[in-house]
């Protein structure tokens, strides 16, 4: 027997979540205004984030990084992907004509749809792709309750 109610999580509020929310997009206006033409994009690196009832996904685009210079954390519903990208250098009597892509240290924290199991995340790097498995924390998994009848 299907309990239809029972397939639809129900969201708890979390004004914590908020608050983080909000400093995030905040974060994201102010560093507008910091950033200068040659520094990393505010919005660097590009991330997708999906997730199904057991994990979620996070692919982020980060062309030119040195795997060995990223650092990825998880705490709760949070990863953040810190790391630097290195300014290409012109050899003696070359110079630039045009200089657009950014280089600098980055720092990108991703909301998470849920708590992670931070001992079982994996992440990988190819072509210039991070890819990270995050699985949900056992705690956070809905859990069915049976009904004894009497």
């Amino acid at each position: 027997m299907s309990w239809p109610f029972l397939e639809h999580r129900v969201n708890v509020w979390d004004p914590w979540r908020d608050v983080r929310q909000f400093k995030d997009e905040m974060d994201r206006v102010l560093r507008q205004y910091v950033s200068g033409p040659l520094s990393v994009p505010a919005e660097f690196p590009a991330v997708d984030v999906w997730s199904n009832d057991e994990q979620a996904y996070v692919t982020a685009e980060i062309p030119g990084v040195v795997p060995d210079k990223l650092e990825i954390t998880v705490q709760d519903d949070q990863l953040t992907v810190r790391g630097s990208r290195c300014a290409a250098e012109c050899a003696e009597g070359e110079v630039y004509h045009r200089r657009e892509r950014g280089f600098g240290e980055f720092i990108r924290t991703i909301g998470l749809p849920f708590s992670v199991d931070s001992e079982k995340v994996s992440a990988e790097y190819r072509n210039g792709i991070l890819k990270v498995r995050l699985p949900r924390a056992e705690h956070d998994k809905p859990k069915l309750i049976s009904v004894k009848a009497e």
